[in-house]
């Protein structure tokens, strides 16, 4: 079913730990060497990848590791503003 409306926090949660996970397995990791690779304890890493909870920082250290961290940049940065008219576009 297509859907119109954003993700839900929820949704977000689930896309990350998937394709954190995937990630991982990608590089060849098992949970206990990205743990001891990241900082991350075995218990916060199993607990993300069950049900998607994570602290921020654990999330940006697992997020290092994988070599994916350069997609959080972009977030919540202010986007820029398109002019609504010709006369905005030239100012």
């Amino acid at each position: 079913m297509l859907s119109f409306l954003p993700p839900t926090p929820l949704e977000i949660m689930e896309n990350l730990k998937i394709n954190f996970q995937k990630q991982r397995k990608s590089l060849g990791y098992t949970q206990e060497e990205l743990a001891a690779r990241s900082g991350v304890s075995l218990g916060s890493l199993k607990r993300f990848e069950r049900i998607g909870q994570i602290s921020l920082e654990s999330l940006l250290k697992l997020a290092l590791v994988l070599e994916c961290l350069d997609g959080f940049a972009g977030i919540c940065k202010e986007k820029e503003k398109i002019p609504k008219s010709l006369n905005e576009l030239l100012k």
